[in-house]
């Protein structure tokens, strides 16, 4: 399949999905290689027969969602940001919650993919964290990480990477936070506890809440389209916790000016709850 045909394709389809063409620019060879396969599967010569058979074939809609989720993932991604919520978000949540005579710290996690994000999360809390807050107060952390890909959230469930996905973590954080199995590196029991992975869709459902911090990163923001960004958010912001943090990609907006919010960090996609 050349690749003009593939992105006429998907440009073609992205509204029926509610997806913006513009998300998928860059990350295009990655859908397009399912979308390969699954002519392969379905033994269909071409992209313009695959048109054709969706046509007449309303289940396959679902199929065609489910390959263009974007799954490129990996721990501390977008250091910068890892290193503002590690250095001035999560202590001032944590010593927020504690004010308020919580003695847990309660963030999610959408479109975790494989986990990295939420394992992440406890990686830098536990270790980074931790040792800043006054007396170490006995502040506990839970994460819940939700996917729609069932695969991704089982992989996630392993808790076992390629040393690629490790790549922007400290060497010492690795040793502290990882066991070497084969050539992967398994999380340890410490760092699993508290993280809950769940399979919902952010466009269908979403846990109750509220948390204090909501990472939605390089999903909602790049591959929806507009209306359904503001209607996600919408749904959004009744969970996050007054004076709490959203987290978006650096590189993504929010759909309009919302009142409910303000820049925290703007330029690293961090904002919080007026």
């Amino acid at each position: 399949m050349k690749d003009a045909d593939c992105v006429q394709f998907l440009q073609s389809v992205c509204p029926q999905l509610r997806m913006r063409w513009a998300g998928f620019r860059k990350v295009r060879r990655q859908v397009c290689k399912r979308i390969d396969r699954r002519l392969k599967e379905l033994g269909l010569p071409s992209i313009a027969s695959y048109s054709s058979y969706l046509s007449s074939h309303r289940g396959e809609w679902q199929v065609l969602d489910s390959l263009c989720r974007i799954s490129i993932s990996r721990f501390c991604r977008d250091q910068r940001v890892f290193d503002f919520l590690t250095k001035t978000v999560l202590p001032e949540l944590a010593q927020s919650a504690l004010a308020s005579g919580q003695s847990v710290l309660h963030c999610w996690s959408a479109g975790c993919a494989s986990g990295e994000e939420p394992y992440t999360l406890s990686i830098l809390y536990k270790l980074g964290v931790c040792p800043q807050l006054p007396d170490r107060a006995p502040i506990g952390l839970d994460v819940v990480a939700t996917d729609a890909d069932p695969h991704l959230l089982q992989r996630a469930e392993s808790g076992c990477y390629p040393a690629s996905s490790l790549r922007d973590l400290p060497p010492s954080w690795i040793s502290m936070a990882f066991e070497r199995v084969g050539d992967a590196y398994s999380i340890r029991e410490r760092f699993r506890q508290g993280v809950h992975f769940f399979r919902q869709d952010i466009r269908k459902e979403m846990p109750v809440g509220p948390f204090r911090l909501i990472l939605c990163r390089n999903l909602a923001f790049t591959y929806f389209e507009p209306a359904l960004q503001r209607e996600v958010l919408s749904k959004m912001l009744p969970r996050l916790a007054l004076g709490g943090a959203i987290v978006i990609g650096r590189r993504e907006s929010l759909p309009g000016e919302i009142s409910a919010l303000e820049g925290w960090n703007p330029s690293l996609g961090v904002y919080r709850a007026r």
